[in-house]
């Protein structure tokens, strides 16, 4: 990118942002656009603070390809879709052009080949997939079964595999929550994004507390049919402190992995952890030692669903009920109430996103207010 002399090089980018706002929030329909963009610009914001890009001159073509990765990174774990990832990019491109005609650079490194080949293909049909409550009813039941007859022969350690994803799934469905909050992100080692851990869930009160799409942490509503369940399966788990995972994952290659490093890095040898691991189970091991099992990763919980809904009989549209559409189908749920319940439980920043995402309820609520209308206008003698 071309910076002209003494303007990029003193220019803070949230500045940019602001005057870019107000210049469009001027023409028709300014209002509702100024929404939009303001969401999707911030999105950038937060993500380019933390790596100390603050000012125009230090946006190129690589930190543009590298947010076009990142965009893509959160369409593979479920934490929007590809549509809104190239809608951000969009946006952020339409604000560096504004800057181009401004004065303030030469040429748009969002414009840049390398950055938006990096970009997520949008290929999202227009009917995105929702969780139904037939769909969570499915499920409970399908697992409440398995979990049955586990504990009808005495098998309380097997049941504690679908006691652990029954409380999964009551979460993903009831608490509007992204998978990448709750589930670890492989590509991510932020603490935040290594699985929720019982520290950060008050049963009592109803929250949890997540490193959300912003980058900041916040507080998501846990309502009670899902501490129901969560209260099960910590009862079954018996976590050695509240550092453990909440959803640890039952992938023995990664829990023995994990024993192994965590007491090679307490000064224990090698064959006294072999010898430890050829005569404990490996859950045994980890709760005398309090060694926090890792969590389920994004990808796990993805196959973990597609093998849910096929022993469920659960046939949907794209093969299984994925994480993300457990948000979405509360959100519609819940919009179908109220908007402002909606916009609280899902944690939007704006009204405004949570109506364009359920807009399609709005549209079919107005088509049989003017069926009512039209039926009385053209009612023939």
């Amino acid at each position: 990118m071309t910076t002209r002399p003494g303007k990029a090089s003193e220019v803070r980018i949230d500045g940019v942002v602001e005057r870019y706002l107000e210049a469009k929030a001027k023409g028709q329909g300014g209002g509702n656009y100024r929404g939009l963009a303001s969401a999707a610009l911030g999105q950038w914001f937060s993500w380019l603070e933390p790596q100390g890009l603050s000012r125009l001159e230090q946006i190129d073509d690589g930190v543009m390809r590298a947010y076009a990765q990142e965009l893509r990174r959160g369409v593979r774990n479920g934490e929007f879709a590809a549509s809104t990832a190239n809608t951000y990019y969009a946006t952020v491109r339409a604000c560096l052009s504004w800057a181009v005609e401004d004065g303030l650079i030469d040429t748009n490194p969002a414009a840049a080949t390398r950055a938006t080949k990096e970009l997520p293909e949008d290929t999202t049909e227009p009917n995105r997939q929702f969780w139904t409550p037939k769909d969570v009813q499915a499920l409970f039941a399908h697992l409440s079964q398995r979990i049955d007859e586990r504990l009808d022969d005495g098998e309380m350690d097997a049941a504690a595999i679908p006691i652990r994803n029954r409380a999964l799934v009551s979460l993903l469905a009831s608490t509007g929550v992204r998978g990448a909050e709750v589930c670890r992100d492989t590509d991510d080692d932020r603490d935040g994004r290594q699985g929720l851990r019982w520290e950060r869930v008050d049963l009592e009160s109803g929250a949890l507390r997540v490193l959300g799409k912003n980058q900041q942490w916040e507080y998501a509503q846990l309502p009670s049919q899902a501490r129901d369940h969560l209260r099960r399966h910590y009862d079954v788990q018996q976590p050695a402190s509240k550092d453990w995972s909440v959803f640890p994952t039952a992938h023995a290659p990664s829990l023995y992995r994990t024993i192994r490093r965590e007491l090679g890095q307490r000064g224990w040898e090698e064959s006294a952890i072999e010898t430890l691991l050829d005569e404990q189970p490996t859950k045994e091991i980890l709760r005398e030692y309090d060694i926090s099992p890792p969590a389920i990763t994004v990808r796990g919980a993805r196959t973990l669903m597609e093998r849910l809904c096929e022993r469920a009989d659960i046939d949907v549209e794209g093969g299984y009920l994925k994480p993300h559409g457990a948000r979405r189908g509360l959100g519609d749920l819940l919009y179908r109430e109220s908007a402002e319940l909606a916009q609280s439980a899902l944690r939007h920043e704006s009204i405004r996103t949570t109506h364009d995402a359920y807009s399609h309820i709005d549209a079919s609520e107005t088509a049989e207010a003017v069926s009512d209308v039209l039926s009385g206008a053209w009612k023939t003698n």
